[in-house]
């Protein structure tokens, strides 16, 4: 064999030890380097199951067992899944855990960003940004770092949103939450339209439940964005903003700002510093701060000073977390907040973004976690500053906490919150949000018994009526449109849509939606009089339209269908013609209605208008034009994961 014309990927492929280290120790090759699939050699030596190169390339050549490929496929995993029992037996031995003890980030997918943490006893609450949807801010619970439930929300009143005239991108930005005397606060930009002459508000809101409900906003007006809350020792508290980290004192209820506000710090890369916290430990005030923008060059740095007021000295270690590989999936890993766990470890929850194709982000910003630990000399680092994990060891690996978090939410009505049954105070399953707030009776939802004997109850007896909007979906006053996150790459989402009696330009189906100027419906319309299927690509001022086949007059219910495999959707649907009907299963028995090759326009990056934050998002609709009349039912509304 010629081995200069010999990769070190199949060398290790083939388990040839020799030429592998011949490569590593005399060849010009670089361990660098990446295969095609971000893998390095170790990938493939995981493949051949040879546990003395597997070793070589881990020890000597400093290789990482924890490092993902561009599906954040490890050399374990590979291992694991060719059934290589010594290696996997070496790095549990090497990690003192076993492979059920790893984790994996991002710990919240889809449409989770700017996440914000805080413990009470042994529970762990967090908030996230919501923009423009409704309930406003969601709020998580959860026992082991890892698995999360949202248990409530801080603004359930559409009263008291705020959103009606906002566009797409604006609404709540990145929450704070604070537990302080008893009570959970949490703070949060009111990001306004750009017309001026304000444009960001601070809210603060209170409860003494972690869930709520909470109390009514209160307004702060100090210009800036990214509230951070900090109750000092002697009882005073202070809010932070951007830019840099900005601080002002607030009374004893944190609702009212009781002093100028005073510059700390700019930040260490001196670009879009952002996202300020502060915590005090041995001595010191900790400043937290994200900077570089919320893209490519996001990243956390940290400054401390010896008095709040003081001048604060920067990290040496700055960035404490960025990702340096730009191929890498996990990328702009940024804007974090740290917590403490009961038995003394640190921990720092960011957001993230994971690019697919030619860089689109179609989850969104999602939240990670990995651990902190503090230096010599008393700073903290994340994950080694090694960037963001991909595979890390469980903070609580000990015991199967999901189990015990569980019960504990099953204890609490408002707490189930994956099940699609447990109801948010504005009448929503947890999961579930609208664009902008909607009117009461708009929007019903009705959870019955199962009854395995129609299709209107095939899984689990969900409906949603949904009084149609007066404006389309392309319309800032469009509501009633009901969404969900798309936490995966690869899924389906499927519901079973009554027959509406519809008018010309009234149109109900299901959606992938991101904001008002980008979106695709799958649906019925009527045309000439006669209910027609039809698809709808929305990209800016443009529509794409397809136009199918009438809907025979005997037809009870459409059963409609999105399959998803990254940016491709394929749009499926079958007639129902009475109410003891079985839907056909499989999937082969469905017509494909259309393909929709690239939905990059659902993505932050795939169109350049506005305020784009946030993430993909699929859900049901029904338009019904200025004074109409239009009630639709969607029963049963799954999304399911495509492995």
């Amino acid at each position: 064999m010629d081995v200069g014309k010999v990769s070190i990927y199949e060398a290790a492929q083939n388990g040839d030890f020799e030429l592998v280290k011949w490569i590593v120790e005399y060849s010009r090759a670089s361990l660098n380097e990446f295969a095609k699939g971000h893998r390095t050699a170790l990938h493939f030596a995981a493949m051949s199951g040879n546990l003395e190169m597997f070793r070589y390339l881990t020890e000597r050549c400093g290789l990482d067992p924890l490092c993902g490929d561009e599906e954040l496929v490890t050399p374990w995993d590979i291992a694991r899944e060719n059934g290589h029992a010594e290696i996997d037996k070496y790095l549990e031995d090497r990690y003192g855990h076993r492979y059920e003890d790893f984790y994996r980030n991002p710990i919240r997918s889809g449409f989770f960003p700017d996440p914000s943490i805080c413990r009470v006893g042994d529970d762990y609450y967090m908030a996230n940004s919501s923009f423009i949807f409704f309930p406003c801010i969601p709020i998580s619970h959860s026992k082991d770092l890892i698995h999360w439930e949202i248990i409530g929300h801080a603004i359930t009143d559409p009263n008291w949103a705020g959103l009606d005239e906002l566009d797409g991108g604006r609404g709540y930005w990145a929450p704070d939450i604070s537990y302080y005397n008893g009570k959970f606060y949490i703070a949060a930009t009111y990001r306004l339209n750009d017309t001026g002459p304000v444009y960001r508000r601070q809210i603060v809101v209170s409860s003494d439940k972690p869930q709520g409900p909470y109390s009514e906003p209160v307004f702060i007006d100090e210009d800036g964005i990214d509230p951070g809350l900090f109750n000092d020792d002697d009882g005073r508290r202070y809010m932070l903003l951007n830019r840099g980290a900005r601080i002002f004192e607030l009374d004893k209820t944190g609702t009212r700002k009781i002093s100028d506000a005073t510059l700390l710090y700019y930040g260490s890369n001196k670009r879009a510093p952002e996202g300020p916290h502060i915590y005090k430990k041995d001595g010191y005030y900790y400043l937290l701060q994200a900077e570089g923008g919320t893209g490519p060059g996001h990243r956390v740095t940290v400054a401390r000073s010896r008095e709040l007021m003081g001048v604060y000295e920067p990290c040496p270690y700055n960035p404490i977390m960025r990702q340096d590989d730009p191929d890498a999936l996990i990328q702009r890993c940024g804007h974090g907040d740290l917590v403490e766990t009961q038995d003394g470890r640190w921990y720092m929850v960011y957001l993230c973004g994971r690019k697919i194709g030619d860089g689109y982000s179609i989850l969104g910003r999602e939240t990670a976690l990995d651990p902190v630990t503090w230096t010599a000399d008393g700073w903290p680092i994340v994950n080694g500053l090694r960037g963001p994990s991909c595979m890390q060891i469980k903070p609580f690996p000990e015991k199967d906490m999901y189990e015990s978090c569980s019960a504990l939410q099953s204890a609490d009505p408002l707490a189930k919150a994956h099940n699609d049954r447990a109801i948010s105070p504005c009448g929503l399953p947890f999961d579930y949000m609208t664009t902008r707030s909607f009117n009461k009776g708009d929007i019903k939802y009705i959870c019955d018994d199962p009854a395995n004997s129609d299709w209107k109850s095939l899984k689990d007896g969900q409906t949603f009526v949904i009084h149609a909007s007066a404006y389309p979906l392309s319309d800032i006053n469009s509501r009633n449109i009901v969404l969900r996150r798309q936490t995966d790459f690869s899924f389906d989402y499927s519901v079973i849509m009554d027959i509406p009696e519809l008018m010309d330009e009234q149109f109900a189906g299901i959606t992938g939606y991101y904001d008002e100027n980008t979106f695709f419906e799958f649906g019925l319309t009527n045309r000439d009089g006669k209910n027609v299927l039809y698809s709808r690509e929305h990209i800016g001022t443009e529509d794409r339209i397809t136009y199918g086949c009438e809907v025979p007059l005997e037809i009870k219910a459409v059963y409609l269908k999105m399959e998803t495999e990254y940016l491709k959707r394929v749009l499926k649907y079958e007639f129902i013609y009475n109410e003891s009907s079985k839907l056909d299963e499989p999937d082969s028995k469905l017509t494909i209605f259309s393909t929709l090759s690239n939905v990059y326009y659902l993505c932050d990056e795939g169109y350049d208008k506005g305020k784009r934050f946030t993430g993909a998002l699929v859900g049901m609709y029904a338009v019904g034009g200025i004074d109409n009349n239009l009630y639709v039912s969607f029963h049963t509304p799954t999304y399911t994961e495509r492995k």
